[in-house]
Parts: C-alpha cells; sequence; structure tokens
C-alpha cells in the first residue's frame, strides 16, 4: 500500500467537497509513493502527537485539525510548524486533514458522537448545500426521554477525560429527548439547533453571550464539552471504516493506531 492509495479510500469516505469553502483538507505532507502499513490518528498535529505518530512507526499521520489554518510562505524549520513539516519529511511519515469534510460525511464527526451516545439518527443539522443527507453535525433522538443531568454525566463519562471537563446550562432535572450535536466550535449554529426542535445543544467553544441570549430567547439547554475531546470520538469510526475500505478495494491490511495524547489546552483547573 502507498500513501496515495490510501487517500484515494479516504476521500472517497470523506470526500474533500464536503469542506467549507475556508478549509482546506487533504494531503498536506508527503509523497504519495511512499509506503504505508501503520496509521496514526490525532485530533491535533502537534509537536507531542507528530513525536509519537514516528515512534510508533506510522508511515501516515491523520488528523482532523489542519496544521495549517491559514496561508503560509514558508515552511522553514525555524518556525514550530515548520519543523514539523520538516520532521514528519525525514522520518517519511505523511500527513492528511480531514476537518470539515469529516465534520460533514455521513459517518463524519456528528455520527459518531450520536453513535456512541446511543441516540437515533435523524440526519444533519446542517444539510449540505449539494447533498442534504450529509451536512455539519447531527440530530438524534432517544426513544425514552432522560434527564439533563444524567445526559451530561453520559457525555463526560464516554468522553477522553480534560481537565475542561462538560459544562451544563440549562436544568439537569429537565427531560429531553431530541438533541442536537455539532463537534467542535458550535455557536455560529445555535439558532438551527433551536430551529431543529431539540431540547439540548451539544457543542464546544460556547461563549457567554450567545448562551445567555439564546437560553432566555429559545429556552434551549446547552452542553458545552472539551473541543478535542469530543472531535476524538470520530476516530473510533475511521478505525473501522478505513481498512475496510482498503480490504474492499486493494485486498489489503493496515494497521491503524489512535492517539492516547490529551491535546485539550487547558490542563489544571483551580
Amino acid at each position: 500500500m502507498n500513501v496515495g492509495q490510501i487517500v484515494d479510500v479516504l476521500e472517497e469516505l470523506y470526500p474533500l467537497d464536503l469542506a467549507e469553502d475556508w478549509d482546506e483538507p487533504g494531503l498536506i505532507v508527503g509523497n504519495p509513493q511512499w509506503g504505508v502499513r501503520t496509521i496514526y490518528c490525532a485530533v491535533d498535529p502537534t509537536e507531542e502527537t507528530v513525536n509519537d505518530a514516528i515512534a510508533h512507526g506510522a508511515q501516515l499521520m491523520i488528523t482532523h485539525h489542519p496544521l495549517y489554518f491559514k496561508a503560509t510562505h514558508t515552511v522553514a524549520g525555524s518556525t514550530f510548524r515548520g519543523a514539523l513539516v520538516t520532521k514528519l519529511i525525514e522520518n517519511h511519515c505523511a500527513l492528511w486533514v480531514g476537518h470539515t469534510n469529516v465534520d460533514s460525511a455521513e459517518r463524519g464527526q456528528g455520527f459518531a458522537f450520536i453513535d456512541v451516545m446511543g441516540l437515533k439518527d435523524q440526519g444533519p443539522l446542517v444539510p449540505h448545500r449539494d447533498n442534504p443527507a450529509r451536512g455539519l453535525g447531527r440530530i438524534g433522538k432517544f426513544d425514552t426521554p432522560i434527564l439533563l443531568g444524567d445526559f451530561a454525566l453520559d457525555i463526560a463519562h464516554n468522553l477522553p477525560h480534560t481537565e475542561s471537563g462538560v459544562q451544563v446550562s440549562g436544568d439537569p432535572f429537565q427531560e429531553i429527548s431530541r438533541v442536537a450535536v455539532l463537534p467542535g466550535s458550535g455557536d455560529s449554529e445555535i439558532m438551527a439547533a433551536a430551529r431543529s426542535g431539540a431540547d439540548v445543544y451539544v457543542t464546544s467553544d460556547l461563549r457567554h453571550h450567545p448562551v445567555l441570549d439564546a437560553r432566555q430567547e429559545t429556552g434551549l439547554a446547552f452542553i458545552n464539552t472539551p473541543h478535542a475531546a469530543i472531535e476524538k470520538l470520530v476516530f473510533n469510526l475511521m478505525v473501522q471504516d478505513v481498512p475496510a475500505a482498503v480490504r474492499a478495494r486493494y485486498n489489503e491490511e493496515i494497521e491503524m493506531l489512535i492517539t492516547s495524547i490529551n491535546t485539550d489546552p487547558w490542563n489544571v483547573r483551580f
């Protein structure tokens, strides 16, 4: 197997045309002809995760977040991102980024959350302009209502541990059955969650004023999750779907690893 073959599989599962207009996912570092036996998955391409991928003998690193969010004129090793590019190339480890294209994929970020939480899939929160079956976020439904506080505890138990923890805005004794989720920064879609008829909106990076206003205007409850923790859930699906697709297309086996490294930047809580 080589990098190009794996990229073809990845971009069939997570098409690049699902990405938001400002996003540039895909193969970022590496030669498509490099061989691949082991793939290492992490939410963030940091010095620690890159070193760990190399230590595990990976020839391809998949991250959810981009190495470069903005255009650059240099990949010099004197910059911290350039140093990561240099290290990856020196160790023949390619980097493929699946960002908002993975967010909008059918078995992407939103589906990963409702799958692990045992919710029934009701479709995307924000349908994609070209494919309404796909899109940002997801709506899920419980057959039997549960308490908001119990749901938040279940989320905390199913996410990787962080010092940030899980926060709730709402009555913990409120019964909920319909859930809107958008893993990652989601306060731009608060009104979409409200319009969906959800009882609670699960996302990350929620800010004071948008939540305060929405609580008063809509009555919607909120669960604020650590950004990297909720987005790590998608790798539970990816390590099933990618090897199965490789097997079906090429009759080959690959190894996929999920990092144990916590990249949440908030490491102390007082």
